[in-house]
């Protein structure tokens, strides 16, 4: 019998994972297939781990792993930990908040073995319950990196997706240290498929991702998946040149013709502004380019694992 793995990276879920259980454990029973659960305690600072340990001891006819990290690695460091963890035929991602609906599994895994496809992806149709300031960054975000890169990502798409395992084999064979699944996942192909299902807001807890995290986010996917923004400050160096030379051929005329040389000083202050500003941003971009650099070097490992259970 096939198998089927179920990664859940965990951070400070105490109030959401006893109903997550249950609620994901009523959807697998429905399923033909054999089920390991590997959830990934990610530094939690609650009784995250605590719980997982009595749903494991609760639960002992389920194939459960937990992984517990020395600290917090954020989810892109749990997802991976999982990946590389998992033994199933078919290999899948979710949220223990419940905004991954668990009933969409079953229909996941006919996709994926009788429709031939190599990965079912899951994306919002609305983005109903959030703020609309969030939600206005975040399309504007997909719409700016499908236009600079070359991977395509869905408006509204999740990390809840079911794959083979050939496709999570190239996934992890993937050695990055900054990681960006979503464009990863775009980036090494292989058949999708994508299920559509309206927003679901969270059952418990509050979310891990604020404003600012996930603007920090976005820039790690931009700088990981498009060398873009280093041709926009060529494109920016140009065309101020091309002024700039105009310009002073402009001041020497004026001067020679009127001989007034000293007027046009708020003018040419405002050039200055302008010009630093230019060159701050391009310093700016070059810096989070040669940042990435600096961290890949190292070689660090995306995480270290504390303990098993």
């Amino acid at each position: 019998m096939k198998r089927l793995s179920i990664i859940v990276p965990c951070y400070n879920e105490e109030p959401a994972l006893h109903l997550f259980f249950d609620v994901l454990k009523q959807e697998v029973g429905k399923m033909s297939i054999e089920v390991e659960y590997i959830f990934v305690n990610d530094g939690s600072k609650d009784k995250t781990l605590q719980i997982l340990k009595e749903i494991k001891e609760n639960n002992p006819k389920c194939d459960m792993k937990i992984i517990n990290f020395s600290r917090n690695f954020g989810k892109e460091a749990g997802m991976l930990a999982g990946l590389k963890e998992s033994t199933g035929d078919y290999v899948v991602l979710m949220d223990a908040d419940l905004q991954d609906p668990p009933h969409l599994l079953k229909e996941m895994l006919r996709q994926l073995e009788i429709e031939g496809y190599d990965s079912v992806a899951t994306y919002r149709v609305d983005r109903k319950g959030e703020p609309p300031v969030r939600s206005f960054f975040a399309r504007k975000f997909y719409q700016l990196i499908n236009n600079i890169s070359d991977v395509t990502i869905i408006d509204g798409a999740r990390d809840y997706r079911m794959m083979s395992r050939v496709m999570v084999d190239s996934i992890t064979s993937l050695s990055e240290y900054h990681r960006f699944s979503k464009g990863i996942f775009a980036w090494v192909g292989f058949n999708t498929k994508y299920m559509e299902f309206e927003n679901i807001e969270r059952i418990a807890g509050e979310t891990k991702w604020s404003f600012w995290k996930l603007v920090r986010y976005a820039i790690e996917g931009i700088v990981a998946f498009t060398t873009a923004p280093l041709r926009l400050s060529i494109f920016f160096g140009f065309v101020v040149s091309f002024f700039a030379f105009f310009y002073m051929i402009f001041v020497i005329f004026k001067a020679m013709l009127y001989g007034d040389p000293v007027a046009g000083y708020p003018s040419m202050l405002t050039i200055i502004l302008f010009l630093g500003g230019i060159q701050l941003l391009s310093i700016g971009v070059l810096g989070e380019y040669l940042a990435k650099t600096y961290m890949e070097v190292k070689r660090r490992p995306n995480y270290i694992i504390k303990d098993r259970y």
